[in-house]
């Protein structure tokens, strides 16, 4: 057999990665799109509970097939199981998620984003001060990189958007730190349970806190008057922002591995900032380009020292 065809057979006993790239690819773009929903959202007078309330209500109904169909034929859940499921709902689902729609009604969706795929360098300290991981020089670098990436587009808006800059900036990394809790700590359930059995639970969780905690500080008939485009952006928001993205990047992960799919991820800020200009009308400036820059490489970095 010739070299030439060597490689072509070779070639054809391996998966092609496109399609794995396309379902990672796809999923981080559509989970950017959040972020533009929410801002779009706002603009008719919705507020973070009742919009978040929307969110969830849309999409248990997906979840909780998710949780059905990866749990077919899977032993029950034990009283530890459970206990770890609702930790991790609540952490990385539910207050997550409401300290970004919180913070998304201050800053613009650009920075949002930015600070939110910082996420990464959060997982680093969390193994540091829970785990008593050690940090490299270089990794101290990479931090100082993507931080100083964030602050570059955290001072532009505090001089545009004013003093709630600050405030919208807390909830949102507030926001990050709780995923980066998630992250952490939901290994071992992980492989105990499976990725999608335990992302189908524990969003189902976090979809219950989201509407317990609506009924607890709203009237149930202020949902009569929202506005039918926010019912609309909300069912958006659940189906392709939210219960689509979790698949597809589930797809792509196990066609690329963990590794590869997460480094498809770095289109996420791109294209949040890409739909903020063409969607929203966020003004695309030399600070945003290059604080996007700085996190990007920072968190690259990252990748390749850890």
């Amino acid at each position: 057999m010739n070299p030439s065809s060597r490689i072509a057979g070779a070639a054809a006993g391996r998966p092609a990665l496109w399609p794995g790239l396309a379902f990672a690819l796809i999923g981080s773009i559509a989970f950017s799109g959040k972020a533009i929903i929410v801002k779009l959202a706002y603009r008719h007078g919705t507020d973070a509970v009742t919009l978040l309330m929307l969110r969830m209500l849309f999409a248990l109904p997906l979840f909780l097939a998710l949780a059905w169909w990866s749990g077919r034929g899977r032993p029950a859940l034990s009283r530890r199981d459970w206990g770890a499921v609702f930790g991790l709902g609540f952490s990385g689902y539910y207050l997550a998620s409401f300290l970004d729609f919180l913070g998304l009604a201050y800053i613009s969706a650009s920075l949002e984003r930015l600070i939110l795929y910082l996420n990464p360098t959060l997982v680093l300290l969390l193994g540091v001060l829970l785990h008593g991981r050690k940090v490299s020089a270089r990794q101290l670098l990479a931090l100082a990189v993507s931080y100083g990436g964030v602050l570059l587009v955290f001072g532009h808006e505090l001089n545009d958007l004013g003093p709630n800059v600050g405030l919208g900036t807390l909830l949102v990394f507030g926001s990050a730190l709780s995923y980066a809790v998630y992250l952490v700590q939901s290994g071992q359930e992980v492989q105990r349970l499976g990725a999608l059995r335990l992302t189908g639970l524990a969003t189902t969780v976090a979809c219950l806190l989201c509407i317990g905690q609506f009924l607890l500080l709203r009237p149930l008939e202020s949902v009569l008057a929202v506005p039918a485009p926010v019912l609309w952006l909300s069912l958006l928001n659940a189906t392709a922002c939210t219960f689509a993205p979790v698949i597809l990047v589930m797809m792509g992960i196990e066609r690329l591995g963990a590794t590869l799919a997460a480094q498809t991820g770095l289109v996420g800020p791109m294209s949040t900032i890409l739909m903020g200009i063409f969607i929203l009308g966020e003004p695309m400036t030399p600070w945003i380009l290059g604080g996007t820059a700085l996190v990007l490489a920072g968190v690259a970095l990252l990748a390749r020292w850890r």
